[in-house]
């Protein structure tokens, strides 16, 4: 159920363009309800394929074409391991794998205490900076050694009080 906020927040978006291309505020619209209930969910989705006026289709689309639109639940910091092509050959594999052995789950796994998420994810756009990770789709780290995934997982920690 959209509420009468989000409602409104949807309205300033889709105002952003012409009535007959208010479905252009789909991405603007999925990141309002993500920041609002921390996913999309599959009800979300229908809400605002009806509110926009298009198919729940075309709506899931783009929230499954993106990685930054979580679909479920996540953690507290979501942590993107980019492990293409270019970081693969940087040690992006190897970083994930790592990250995986610290904080003991899989990839697309979140922690029992419900602080980290861990997902690969397609290129970031900073080959020459690779092996890179994206941390809550705001913040890039880059030349992500061993040393410093541990340094960033045990600095989340200690800031949050988890050490």
């Amino acid at each position: 159920m959209i509420s009468e906020a989000t409602r409104a927040r949807f309205d300033r978006e889709v105002a952003k363009y012409p009535a007959e291309q208010r479905q252009s505020a789909v991405m603007a619209c999925l990141a309002i309800i993500q920041q609002e209930q921390g996913y999309v969910s599959a009800e979300s989705e229908r809400d605002l394929a009806q509110y926009l006026g298009i198919a729940p289709m075309a709506v899931h689309e783009v929230t499954t074409f993106y990685n930054m639109y979580n679909q479920k639940p996540v953690g507290k910091f979501k942590l993107n391991v980019c492990t293409n092509l270019p970081c693969q050959l940087r040690g992006g594999n190897e970083a994930l794998r790592h990250l995986e052995e610290k904080l003991g789950v899989h990839m697309g796994e979140t922690t029992a205490d419900g602080f980290f998420t861990l997902q690969q994810s397609e290129c970031l756009g900073a080959c020459a900076d690779a092996p890179v990770m994206l941390v809550n789709d705001r913040k890039m780290c880059s030349f992500m050694s061993h040393d410093k995934l541990d340094r960033l997982v045990d600095g989340l920690r200690t800031a949050e009080g988890q050490a």
